[in-house]
């Protein structure tokens, strides 16, 4: 088990600040090869961090790769089982799952880290999907980014980003007339 503060398991730095939220984004192991991802560090440097955050949400709206999640009965799964341990293992306060990636935020409950959590998820949506489509092998890439929680002001701001992912990237042209994602269970409330 993970305790406090920040660790890494990849590439990735994460924190784990106990019942902290956390902006946690996870994509499909085809949307962003490697390469090009190593290429934008390079030509970006030390202090590009924020420019290449940027030109990897462009490149995941752009909705690269094989989109699996685009697939109705995979985006289903994956969003049920969000849904499932809230309240529970996390409080899930915003989400949304497009074609090659997932955003959410979320409060670990007590007793629950982070990484448990994400490697729970991950685990039985791939398990889930490989299952409905009669595959094998990866289905998520290997780490996620997460950012936890500053203030109240940037918690609305990362809810606004979630919901209006999809318009962003053209999938509606309102939050709540994408069916995978909070700003629709919202509405319907």
């Amino acid at each position: 088990m993970v305790g406090s503060g920040w660790h890494s398991r990849g590439y990735l730095p994460h924190f784990e600040g106990g019942e902290v939220a956390q902006f946690v984004t996870f994509r499909l192991k085809d949307s962003l090869p490697g390469s090009v991802v190593e290429r934008w560090r390079q030509e970006l440097g030390r202090d590009g961090d924020a420019a290449l955050r940027r030109r990897v949400e462009a490149y995941l709206d752009a909705g690269y790769g094989a989109a699996l999640l685009r697939e109705p009965r995979v985006a289903s799964l994956v969003q049920n089982a969000l849904l499932y341990y809230d309240g529970t293992r996390y409080r899930l306060a915003a989400w949304v799952v497009m074609p090659n990636h997932l955003h959410l935020l979320a409060s670990p409950c007590g007793g629950y880290t982070l990484s448990g959590i994400m490697h729970s998820l991950k685990s039985y949506t791939a398990s889930g999907v490989n299952n409905i489509l009669g595959r094998k092998g990866a289905f998520w890439m290997e780490d996620y980014f997460d950012r936890y929680v500053r203030d109240f002001g940037h918690y609305e701001r990362v809810i606004a980003y979630i919901e209006n992912n999809p318009v962003k990237a053209k999938l509606c042209r309102r939050p709540e007339g994408w069916p995978f994602g909070s700003a629709r269970f919202k509405q319907h409330r």
